[in-house]
């Protein structure tokens, strides 16, 4: 459970039992370094349960929708340029 004040999803994307995510990787301001750190995390990850593209989006999905209302308009921007960057760099363009 989490501590006093805190959220179940933040810990969620701070502490993935399917992903480790680099430091701050959502509050990057390049979609395309967004796309690649979670890339390599997913790639690079034993623990993850689907397929690495799969785990990648759900995190990212993820992260959108926790922050909800609470994201700027920018900052949505650059986190859905981030979907497409992550598609384009599994190949994944129709998906």
């Amino acid at each position: 459970m989490a501590r006093s004040g805190e959220k179940w999803s933040g810990e969620v994307t701070e502490k993935s039992d399917a992903l480790d995510l680099e430091d701050h990787v959502f509050e990057q301001d390049d979609p395309k370094d967004i796309a690649a750190s979670l890339k390599h995390s997913a790639d690079s990850s034993k623990r993850r349960k689907a397929e690495p593209f799969r785990s990648a989006m759900s995190m990212l999905t993820f992260y959108i929708n926790r922050a909800g209302s609470n994201l700027s308009s920018e900052r949505k921007k650059i986190l859905e340029q981030a979907k497409d960057e992550l598609r384009k760099a599994y190949g994944r363009q129709g998906d």
